[in-house]
Parts: structure tokens; sequence; C-alpha cells
């Protein structure tokens, strides 16, 4: 069991939570994920470790309310308990292994939008301890949905929140104040990009016209989290690859994302399941139980 150590609400159905799990943020890196489960009958949810501490044994996650057990989760207090929470999961960020004094002298840039400035603020952090500053560019639809807006001024070296309704900071989407920086002198070696799939897919078309080498983040589509149910099925370059073992961050400029976002909208019916299999013919990856793939 792991206990729930601290709940905080950060914007209308996001809220974080701090869980006391210790062997997970003894081993964990930036851009990795965790499975949680609430109980024996729970859906395992898969979600971005944000934030960890080393010496409390804790790992904070950010959840937005979508579905029935994301709801159920918000219901969960201070003291209140998970029933699994298992990580870490996933391949940790390319810079965690870069040479510290290569990456010292890039320039780089983190585009989030909305709850991705969960799993960005893990990554700016780590470059911060590190001595290297990054930029941060944060949107979200309104000033009251930005979240974490404190603790990323303190690890970024500019922090730029956009909103979609101009009630705060840049007004518009987060590629127009990327095209700004850009037009006023700054130069970036490399661009994360981290958000609802439809805004990684802007920031892409944008970076590689730019030739900003930009990399994404496809936790969005993960369902399972290990590899088995094949809901995060993608195209990268001329390969197949998986978000949650082989991922979840990519070059953005070799994902498919059309076919990424059409694929995960037809996973969620049984109709759209099983006109996959047919399409995918031997390369479908079966496992989730329902389309006959794993038979």
């Amino acid at each position: 069991m792991y206990q729930i150590m601290k709940k905080e609400v950060l914007a209308d159905k996001i809220f974080l939570m701090d869980v006391h799990a210790p062997r997970v943020a003894q081993h964990c890196e930036p851009g990795q994920f965790v499975i949680v489960k609430m109980d024996e009958k729970g859906e395992r949810v898969p979600l971005t470790i944000c934030d960890y501490d080393r010496e409390a044994g804790t790992i904070t996650i950010v959840v937005q309310e979508v579905g029935a057990s994301t709801t159920k989760m918000s219901s969960l207090e201070e003291g209140d308990y998970f029933r699994d929470f298992t990580g870490p999961l996933g391949c940790p960020s390319e810079f965690v292994h870069e040479d510290m004094e290569t990456l010292k002298n890039k320039k780089i840039l983190f585009v989030a939008g909305g709850v991705g400035a969960a799993p960005v603020y893990p990554q700016a952090k780590w470059l911060f301890e590190h001595g290297v500053k990054a930029d941060v560019i944060v949107g979200a639809k309104t000033k009251d949905m930005l979240i974490l807006e404190d603790e990323m001024k303190a690890v970024s070296g500019s922090y730029y929140p956009c909103t979609d309704d101009g009630s705060y900071g840049h007004a518009g989407m987060v590629t127009t104040m990327v095209e700004e920086l850009v037009n006023n002198g700054h130069q970036y070696d490399v661009c994360v990009a981290i958000g609802p799939m439809i805004m990684m897919k802007f920031v892409c078309l944008l970076t590689k016209k730019l030739e900003i080498p930009t990399i994404v983040s496809m936790n969005p589509i993960m369902v399972d989290g290990t590899g088995m149910c094949g809901a995060c099925r993608l195209q990268v370059g001329d390969e197949i690859k998986f978000a949650c073992v082989d991922g979840p961050e990519f070059d953005g400029h070799l994902v498919d994302f059309d076919q990424a976002m059409k694929r995960s909208r037809m996973y969620k019916t049984q109709e759209g399941r099983a006109l996959l299999k047919l399409q995918e013919g031997d390369t479908h990856h079966g496992g989730c139980g329902h389309c006959g793939g794993d038979e």
C-alpha cells in the first residue's frame, strides 16, 4: 500500500499528490512514469512523474479528471492509500545520459500544454540543478488553468505563460510564442514539447521549419503502460514503436501524429480495434483482450 502524503488542487479538475513510494523515488529519472491502481479492481492508470524526493521517499503525480478512474482518484485524500504504485517505467529523458559539458553549452526550450507542464517540470528542474537554465513556455486555455507556475519560474531561465483567451501572459497558442522568441533573436539547439497530441504536432511542424530538433513525449496515448495492449503503437520514421516501452520520448519530426491520433481514437471502440486488427495484419499487437490479437 502506498500512502498519499499530500494532496493539492492546482486548477479545476487538476490535482497534485505526493505519494510515499521509496523504491520508485530511489530509482526514477525525469521522463519516466508510474502505473497507479486504486484498489484490487481498479483500472491501471499510467501517470508521468512530476517530481520526486529521494530522501523523503515520495513521488509527485499530477492528475486531471478525464474519466471514471481519475474522477474516483480525485476523491482520495491525504492519509488514503493506493493499492499499487509501480515504477519507474519507460526510458529517462535523453539529456540525463548526455555529456554534462556538452549539455551546458546547449540552449534548450521546453513547450508545455495544459497538464504537460507536469512532466516538463522535473526535466527543467534536473537541468537547473545541473547548471543548465532552459527557457519554458507553458500554454493553457485561461490563466486559471495554468499549473506549477511558481515551481517553473524557480527552475527556468525564462518563463513564458500563454493563454488562448489572452487573460494572462502571451495571448495565443504556444506556437506563436515560439515564433516570437525566434524572431526576436533567440536560438535553440533543441526543443522539448509535451502536451496534447494536436499541440505537439503543430509545435513539430513549426520547429521543423525553423530547423530546431524536437523531442516529444507520447504519454497521452499510453493505456496499459507495459507494452501489452498495443494502444500506444506509433510510426516513428520507418519504425514501429510503442510509447510505453520504447519511449515515452521520441524525435518529434519523425512521429506520424495523424496516424497516432487516428489509431488512438479507433482503439477506444470494439469496432475500431477489429478494423485495426484487419488493417495491420501480422503486425497488429494484441494483449488488450478485446480484439483477439492476443489469441
